[in-house]
């Protein structure tokens, strides 16, 4: 690597996948939103364009980089005003975890389809009950002779309307024979969008997005062997290689839109005259501008770090800076947002400046895929080593 944080391929990558969002844009995906469709033209020309499978191995017609050119490319099409929500599901946790664990047939039957846009997969691991708690799942797997019969409930499942399959995480039945409660053995399992017994139901939710949520319910689901993802027994690696990618494209996606909101409040504040000076000529102004862009600027440096570990394989040290990474762009989305809606005053309200909807847009890199207290949990837990309170 250069002298540069970043190598001279990876600003190029940035560079053109700016080029392709600036073609499409915010109001392309806020008029796809209100028709109620999805942003199938962008997914198709980011595929063509080789940047939504930039990720996956070469032989399977991936771009044979990782997460750190992925999570470029979300970045930069977030800072467009176009970000790719499923771009956090279908290449990163999907691909990856079919990619790392996934047996020779899955690999050849997904990844390609993954990596040209032609399918997608969603992924299901939250659950009503369990929330965060990973332990608390309760989506169950039992052998049926070769089959595994798969029964529970999932809450809050991106694009399950528009996945081909979705990677649901349950756990198999282990009868202990000491009576002890049966240990957490998560396993991950591909089931196909029409399969009998797996049903959706659309969350009527406040945010307006192309990718719906969705409650699932699976009442015996009857899967062949060739549905596992992975070794049964390794099932928790087999997770947390999909959610350490998962937490870093959130990242990614959170840099994304508050350099969007940034860029729009900077031009206001360039051009918008009160008195005789601009705007941003005053400190009160300009101040909490330079501090947003700041922290945007040390979240990314997270997210590279988190990233540039992944890649070298570095699972542990990886899982530590993701969770980070994914904290510091939440809360530097969260007020980059509200910052560019301030300078805006009425304007940042309005429908023509298109910086409204994103207040609640941006909590969810707060909220989602975990909450930024279970993130303090873990670095309390994992990184200063002090005591559970659970």
């Amino acid at each position: 690597m250069s002298h540069t944080i970043e190598s001279e391929e990876h600003k190029a990558l940035r560079t053109a996948v700016a080029a392709l969002g600036r073609r499409y844009g915010r109001e392309y995906l806020a008029r796809v939103a209100r028709e109620g469709g999805h942003p199938d033209e962008l997914w198709s020309d980011a595929a063509k364009l080789g940047y939504l499978g930039v990720n996956l191995p070469e032989e399977y017609g991936g771009g044979g980089g990782g997460i750190a050119e992925l999570s470029i490319v979300l970045e930069e099409l977030g800072a467009a005003g176009c970000p790719l929500l499923m771009m956090v599901v279908s290449p990163a946790i999907c691909g990856t975890v079919i990619s790392r664990f996934g047996t020779e047939a899955q690999k050849q039957e997904w990844l390609p389809g993954l990596a040209d846009g032609s399918r997608t997969m969603a992924f299901g691991i939250t659950e009503p009950d369990a929330g965060s708690n990973s332990h608390r799942i309760t989506t169950t797997a039992r052998r049926d002779g070769d089959d595994w019969l798969l029964t529970g409930r999932k809450v809050f499942i991106s694009g399950v309307d528009i996945a081909d399959a979705t990677l649901i995480v349950g756990r198999t039945e282990t009868v202990s024979s000491s009576g002890a409660a049966p240990a957490l053995k998560p396993c991950l399992f591909i089931v196909p969008r029409d399969t009998p017994g797996f049903s959706r139901s659309v969350i009527d939710m406040e945010l307006q997005a192309a990718e719906k949520q969705f409650e699932l319910t699976l009442e015996d689901v009857r899967l062949p062997p060739s549905a596992l993802v992975g070794d049964e027994d390794a099932g928790l690696l087999q997770l947390f290689a999909g959610l350490n990618p998962e937490r870093i494209m959130t990242a990614a996606f959170a840099i994304g839109m508050g350099r969007y909101a940034l860029t729009k409040a900077i031009d206001y504040a360039k051009t918008r005259q009160v008195w005789k000076d601009p705007i941003g000529a005053h400190q009160a102004v300009a101040h909490p501008l330079a501090t947003a862009h700041i922290e945007l600027e040390l979240a990314r440096l997270m997210m590279q770090k988190a990233a540039a570990l992944y890649d070298a394989g570095d699972d542990m040290g990886a899982g530590e800076a993701a969770n980070m990474a994914k904290y510091a762009a939440g809360e530097a989305c969260v007020k980059a947002v509200d910052q560019a809606v301030h300078t805006l005053g009425g304007n940042g309200l309005t429908r023509e400046y298109g910086l409204a909807s994103l207040i609640t847009a941006a909590r969810v890199s707060r909220i989602a895929p975990v909450s930024r207290e279970m993130i303090l949990n873990f670095v309390s837990h994992q990184t200063l080593g002090l005591p559970k309170s659970y």
